[in-house]
């Protein structure tokens, strides 16, 4: 695919140019180039697939996974590479996945749509003239949101599909304009490929103090992770993935993904003024004559997102590894207003809550959910494990216990009562809270303990008033807090029942209704 219709690694203003005169989007008024992409405005889980290959099939958990026909597969691809042949221009991104030069992936994404090569070219690690001798057998992408399969002769679930053959090294995307699946199809073969190094991949955010001290922030969408992470005073190593290696911690990516809904300047500075030209808005409302992006309109979704590349933040980390982390912090987002704004987890809790990865889906978020649920994404990235979720957890202990770092579980839903009672746990507060444990404040706190939940509770803590602290004080009616706490336990008992080959220790690191 070198011919003269075909463009390799084109520059940021090329691509915004063409996807201009394709009419694929049109330019905001901070630069960024907007587009919509259409039916699907996120992933489509259904429509994933890992194609049952002897080298892989026994290492696969197929109880997460589905399964896909090697004969299927190779019809598939044979009409994905016809259709591509025939668009009337691609666009190749070549790049690597992975920042430490010891493990990273070379990588190589073809695309039908130049704005969906502009977003490889900014989640991705860009290579230098330097690295092309490196490139060699490079894990493919083709992506052709415009070809549709048929389930009837296809075997795919739908129109669109993502399927990844570990053997031939290859991805199949089509069907769907929604370019997560890109970065998420890469994020599994990284999970698969990484720990065969005897390296943790990890779903979730990074940055790193002054000091060189290394904190982790794990968490679902909606949980705060990107604006957590995102902290004037220290560097953004990466936004959402990352290997944790004997040598240190690398990012995976080259860029940030982050949602936008409700984005304001005022509580999120560092990515609203990441968003400018060379970045990409997701379904984001424009005014049709200013082209001010509206970023408090869900009318396409909830899930508005802008791509945009680390070299946008001046607080960045710039290194290709950083150090072994000293702090780690699971982000929840209780709607049910039961669980602490911050308590401190032993190795046994945090492998618990690890496995758990507990957050809650809010009314109006998806159709059908008219009141809040708990959901589980085991490893807090279920989505994307195409191995035994205890594979990843066994990893983690084992990094905790050899670094001895601090694991944090911090609540930034509600407190007071359940959402539509209670109340939203203050930014400021949770802020405070972060910055108390990784400056280690909290090693001088004294503790108290969550009824149910066994988690340890700080009595104090530097800027947060006390009595956020603890739930059940910040509920006006205890029984109803301890019903709540009761019905939110049974649901992490009953999710956990999946994991039975696990240490008896980390079941009872997790609640008891006695």
């Amino acid at each position: 695919m070198t011919a003269p219709n075909t463009l390799v690694n084109a520059s940021t203003a090329r691509l915004v140019e063409e996807s201009l005169l394709c009419g694929e989007g049109q330019l905001s008024q901070n630069g960024a180039l907007s587009v919509d992409t259409g039916k699907y405005t996120g992933r489509s889980p259904k429509d994933k697939f890992i194609v049952k290959e002897p080298s892989s099939e026994k290492q696969i958990d197929w109880s997460a996974n589905q399964a896909f026909s090697e004969e299927d597969f190779d019809l598939l691809y044979a009409k994905v590479l016809t259709y591509l042949k025939d668009v009337p221009r691609r666009y190749i991104f070549r790049g690597f996945a992975g920042s430490d030069p010891a493990s990273r992936l070379a990588i190589q994404v073809v695309n039908e749509r130049a704005w969906h090569n502009l977003f490889a070219q900014l989640l991705f690690i860009q290579s230098e003239e330097a690295d092309l001798d490196c490139f060699q057998d490079p894990f493919t992408v083709l992506h052709a949101p415009g070809f549709k399969a048929d389930p009837q002769t296809d075997g795919t679930s739908s129109e669109a599909f993502i399927i990844i053959s570990f053997e031939k090294r290859l991805i199949l995307i089509g069907g769907t304009e929604y370019a997560g699946e890109i970065k998420k199809s890469i994020f599994t073969v990284m999970n698969f490929l990484l720990p065969e190094q005897t390296i943790l991949s990890m779903h979730c955010s990074a940055n790193i103090g002054k000091a060189g001290d290394v904190a982790l922030f794990f968490g679902l969408s909606g949980t705060g992770k990107t604006t957590l992470s995102n902290d004037p005073n220290r560097q953004l190593i990466g936004d959402d993935e990352h290997g944790w290696s004997d040598q240190g911690l690398f990012n995976i990516e080259g860029g940030c993904y982050a949602k936008t809904i409700h984005l304001s300047k005022q509580k999120e500075p560092i990515i609203w003024n990441a968003i400018r030209f060379g970045a990409v808005l997701e379904n984001v409302a424009l005014d049709e004559a200013t082209r001010i992006p509206d970023y408090s309109d869900g009318s396409l979704t909830e899930n508005t997102r802008a791509a945009y590349s680390l070299s946008h933040l001046e607080n960045v980390f710039s290194h290709r590894l950083a150090p072994h982390p000293t702090t780690i912090i699971f982000l929840t987002a209780d709607a049910f207003g039961v669980l602490p704004p911050i308590s401190k987890l032993t190795k046994e809790q945090a492998i618990y809550h690890f496995l758990s990865g507990y957050t809650s889906k809010l009314a109006g978020t998806e159709r059908g959910i008219t009141l809040p649920e708990a959901t589980f994404s085991t490893c807090f990235g279920q989505p994307f494990l195409p191995l035994s979720p205890t594979v990843y957890a066994e990893a983690l202990g084992k990094k905790i216990e050899q670094f001895e770092a601090d694991v944090y579980l911090i609540n930034t839903g509600w407190t007071g009562g359940p959402y539509g009672v209670g109340s939203r746990i203050n930014l400021a507060y949770t802020r405070s809270m972060i910055e108390a444990a990784l400056s280690k404040a909290l090693d001088q706190a004294t503790w108290t303990e969550a009824p149910l939940f066994n988690l340890r509770i700080p009595l104090t803590c530097p800027n947060v008033p006390s009595h956020v602290l603890n739930p059940e004080t910040a509920w006006s009616d205890s029984e109803a807090y301890l019903e709540a706490a009761h019905h939110l336990a049974q649901k992490f008992i009953a999710n956990f029942k999946r994991f039975d080959d696990l240490p008896p220790e980390i079941e009872a690191a997790g609640p008891h209704l006695s």
